[in-house]
């Protein structure tokens, strides 16, 4: 059956004179788009275990610069896989710009994310993205045995570094955040590493609100994380503030997201949700 979101762009792209407004414009859309872009328990799928999402799950934002269509942002669970013997969850993010933006500032991007089958950890980390002039083909493979994270990029390793028990990667840790009970005020806290650092992840639940969409009103819980310190999907230009808002029911579906810098905002909407029945 069907039913009707951080980037790697440093202040330099906002605060250098050489730099056109449409390159600032873009530069500030890059953060947006990564924001959207914070066991053995066998192989019962996450509908089974009473998870508050399951493969086949797709949702789809268009992403805003002030009033203007900039692209999409797709985040999807896909079936559960193997990787080394362990059963793990996968998730996806695609990012893209329109033909509009292309012409500024191209940006194409893939994020698959894995986790052990009960979110508690992840397990393996890829991401291939295009942003005008700047390439990447990273992956981040998690050693819990040795409680180290391996960074490569290009085939190019650098040194491991220690992660904390339970780390997440950047975009996983959303999924992990959705299987959790909160209220206002909750202040959340999970290890999450980039591969180079590893830190704790900090969110505060600011309050409970309607937000109304194209797609209808939800009711959600207005969150604020805060990931300063980790680089990559996280990176955004000085003094930006980052607004989530989530589904205050058991899914915790993401239906908002909004970023605040130099040039202006950005805002990513739920325009779609598609998933596979049981």
């Amino acid at each position: 059956m069907r039913s009707n979101v951080w980037s790697r762009m440093t202040a330099f792209f906002f605060e250098h004179p050489r730099f056109s407004q449409k390159v600032k414009i873009a530069s500030a859309y890059a953060v947006i788009v990564f924001v959207t872009n914070c066991c053995g328990a066998g192989a019962l799928c996450a509908a089974e275990r009473d998870f508050p999402f399951y493969p086949g799950e797709k949702l789809t934002f268009e992403i805003k610069w002030q009033f203007i269509p900039a692209g999409e942002v797709i985040l999807e669970v896909l079936p559960i896989e193997t990787i080394k013997g362990i059963k793990i969850q996968h998730f996806v993010l695609i990012t893209k710009t329109n033909s509009f933006i292309d012409l500024i500032y191209k940006v194409r991007q893939r994020i698959d994310a894995y986790t052990d089958i009960d979110v508690n950890r992840s397990i393996l980390y890829k991401e291939v993205y295009t942003m005008h002039k700047s390439r990447r083909d990273a992956i981040i493979d998690f050693d819990w045995k040795n409680f180290k994270a391996q960074y490569t990029n290009f085939g190019k390793k650098e040194k491991p570094v220690s992660i904390i028990h339970g780390a997440f990667d950047p975009f996983s840790i959303l999924y992990y955040a959705r299987h959790l009970d909160f209220k206002e005020n909750d202040e959340l806290e999970r290890p999450v590493t980039d591969g180079k650092k590893c830190v704790i992840g900090r969110a505060t639940v600011v309050k409970r609100e309607k937000v109304m969409l194209d797609i209808g009103e939800f009711d959600t819980f207005l969150m604020e994380p805060e990931l300063k310190e980790v680089g990559g999907v996280f990176k955004k230009s000085k003094g930006a503030k980052i607004k989530l808002w989530v589904t205050a029911d058991e899914r915790k579906i993401p239906v908002k997201i909004k970023s605040k810098v130099i040039v202006g905002s950005f805002v990513g909407e739920l325009i779609s949700i598609d998933y596979v029945s049981e």
